[in-house]
């Protein structure tokens, strides 16, 4: 099987490509935004501090979120023969991190950067990296990403 992943910090699109079946996987992660200080600002008068978590209880959080997140993807990820990471920012080179990590650097095929996608547009990037270029068929009805098998997996 040959698997092309889309990711970001919120959201990863895996494609699962064997034979001439494709399989969509979404994992979503939990990692929140940061929260900022509410309230007004010190020099306005009022101003709890505690009303947000310290940084580095923060950074904790968004630590183990992305830990329990990108152990997801890997889980997904390690019966694949070559792997084909792409997105934009800097998941992907963290995922990899993760990958050579778990003993599966050598099915890493290669990383690029790429804008965000539909998911239609994920799994075509993720064949033409596998196989070369393919004209995209228009979807049968009006929705972008119609007829597309896959599930969407939340990680709590």
């Amino acid at each position: 099987m040959l698997m092309g992943i889309w990711i970001d910090h919120r959201r990863a699109v895996l494609v699962a490509l064997n034979g001439t079946e494709e399989r969509l996987t979404e994992i979503l992660s939990e990692v929140e935004k940061h929260s900022e200080r509410a309230g007004d600002s010190p020099m306005k008068g009022s101003y709890e501090p505690r009303q947000v978590p310290a940084d580095d209880s923060r950074q904790r959080a968004l630590s183990q979120d992305l830990n329990r997140y990108y152990d997801e993807v890997v889980a997904r990820a390690r019966n694949a023969q070559s792997i084909f990471l792409f997105g934009p920012g800097e998941a992907k080179g963290e995922l990899r991190t993760r990958l050579i990590r778990a003993k599966l650097g050598g099915h890493i095929a290669a990383v690029e950067t790429a804008d965000k996608m539909s998911d239609r547009e994920i799994a075509a990037h993720a064949r033409e990296h596998f196989s070369g270029p393919r004209v995209p068929q228009a979807p049968e009805s009006g929705r972008p990403n119609a007829g597309l098998q896959g599930e969407v997996t939340p990680i709590r």
